[in-house]
């Protein structure tokens, strides 16, 4: 997790893209007005393993767009090892 918010960070969505499960992975990615967007941080609320190769994560990724208002990104994601390597499958937004 950690490192795909480094990522969109950094503004990489070739790496974003490729830490995706190729089952749920889109063709491509908008990652928005990224000359924009700032990133304020990264809190990882849970980390719940599963299985050995299967594991939940609840983050909250927050960020402002200009000058206006900081947003926060909560979801709890679905990650799967693969090959050893950890793939991002999905998310859900909790409810409020």
């Amino acid at each position: 997790m950690r490192s795909r918010y480094c990522a969109y960070v950094l503004n990489d969505a070739a790496y974003v893209l490729s830490s995706w499960h190729p089952d749920t992975r889109p063709e491509g990615l908008d990652l928005g007005d990224t000359a924009a967007t700032r990133w304020l941080g990264l809190d990882v609320k849970r980390y719940t393993p599963v299985d050995a190769d299967h594991a939940i994560v609840e983050f909250v990724a927050r960020y402002r767009v200009g000058a206006g208002s900081a947003f926060r990104l909560h979801e709890i994601s679905r990650f799967v090892r693969d090959d050893g390597r950890w793939f991002y499958v999905d998310g859900v937004l909790p409810a409020r």
